[in-house]
């Protein structure tokens, strides 16, 4: 029996918004796309994005989205924030909507990760969606991943049927996310592959708060030292791990950088940036050497996130993946790529078509993925 949304909705094309928080904890990103729902079966659902924004966390806010992750909050805490996270995020769309002559079908929300635990079969996403839907007045499709972990998988990385469509099957190619964590999406012309790499603007935006004073470094401009990596670093279990796996701030937060002080504070504050930028590119690399496939030399390595603006990420990627033309993805607006992203996995929840890849998330079968509020 095939699945039907809970909700009533045109032949298409629908137009669908995105509401993307990642686990670099900066904020939401909205962006609303127009999908041809008849155009899953071809591998092109996605038609045009029609605008995007992006809305900043408060202060206080952000700082409670930190303290979640860190596991630093009661339940009741954690109950207020999921209040606050949803006006939040209803907000982020409302103002995107004022500028747009469009209405949303529906919108597609991911919500804030705090807590991601994927060897227990659980996450957290906070972002209350009645919220959301009284707001927009619109449906809303959203718990996107515990489906998949009901399943057995590791509900991440979800993007990666999402950069397929967006991307194409003519050519290899590469997608980057350098987000919170950083999670690879690969084709190779007949497969895709994707996981989690490790770390990657949730070390540098922690060093960058707990050094400089300020939330995060703009451009990677002050990771202009040396970068001294003790290779014990490397013998942390998630990069010992084959995928399927994904990981977050629990493994790569402010406990990390906490023990990792002890190595970083005797050098310099350029020289304790640059390792850690260094200590995100020479993770992606040795994952990709250890777990990759079989790429054409030259094959393009498409970066987007937060972590695509940081000069010297993107110099010691380029240096250690030699094999790879380093290039930021400019298809969209900065910040748009995973807004669009799960825009796009709501709508293919609406129109019955499962949103992961089982091969992927280690999930025992597909499934269509998320939850309804009319």
């Amino acid at each position: 029996m095939g699945f039907v949304a809970p909700v009533t909705l045109p032949p298409g094309p629908w137009k669908v918004l995105g509401l993307m928080s990642g686990t670099s904890a900066d904020g939401v990103d909205a962006a609303l796309i127009e999908v041809n729902p008849q155009a899953f079966a071809a591998g092109q659902p996605f038609q045009s994005l029609l605008g995007h924004r992006h809305a900043p966390y408060e202060p206080t806010l952000r700082e409670a989205v930190l303290k979640a992750a860190s596991d630093q909050l009661k339940p009741s805490e954690l109950c207020i924030l999921q209040r606050h996270l949803g006006e939040a995020h209803a907000q982020a769309a409302l103002a995107l909507l004022k500028t747009l002559p469009h209405r949303p079908h529906f919108a597609s929300l991911h919500g804030q990760t705090v807590q991601h635990w994927p060897a227990e079969g659980a996450t957290l996403q906070l972002a209350d969606p009645y919220v959301l839907a009284e707001a927009l007045q619109c449906p809303v499709v959203w718990d996107l991943r515990r489906r998949d972990m009901a399943l057995g998988g590791q509900g991440a990385p979800l993007v990666p049927l999402t950069e397929l469509w967006l991307h194409g099957r003519a050519h290899p190619w590469a997608a980057l996310n350098l987000g919170g964590i950083a999670n690879l999406t690969a084709w190779d012309g007949t497969r895709l592959r994707a996981w989690d790499l490790g770390p990657a603007m949730s070390l540098l935006d922690l060093a960058a708060q707990r050094w400089l004073g300020l939330p995060f470094d703009p451009e990677g401009r002050h990771a202009a030292g040396r970068a001294v990596l003790p290779e014990p670093w490397f013998e942390h279990p998630h990069f010992l791990l084959p995928p399927p796996k994904s990981t977050g701030r629990e493994v790569f937060g402010a406990a990390w950088l906490e023990q990792a002080a002890t190595h970083l504070e005797p050098l310099s504050v350029e020289d304790r940036l640059a390792t850690v930028a260094a200590f995100t590119a020479e993770a992606c690399a040795r994952e990709w050497k250890a777990w990759g496939m079989e790429l054409p030399q030259g094959t393009p390595l498409l970066l987007s996130g937060g972590g695509s603006r940081h000069a010297r990420l993107r110099e010691e990627l380029t240096q250690r993946l030699p094999g790879f033309q380093v290039t930021v993805d400019r298809r969209f607006p900065e910040g748009a790529r995973e807004a669009v992203s799960w825009a796009l996995l709501g709508a293919a929840s609406a129109a019955g078509v499962p949103g992961h890849d089982p091969a992927i998330t280690g999930a025992r079968r597909a499934a269509v993925l998320g939850s309804w509020v009319p």
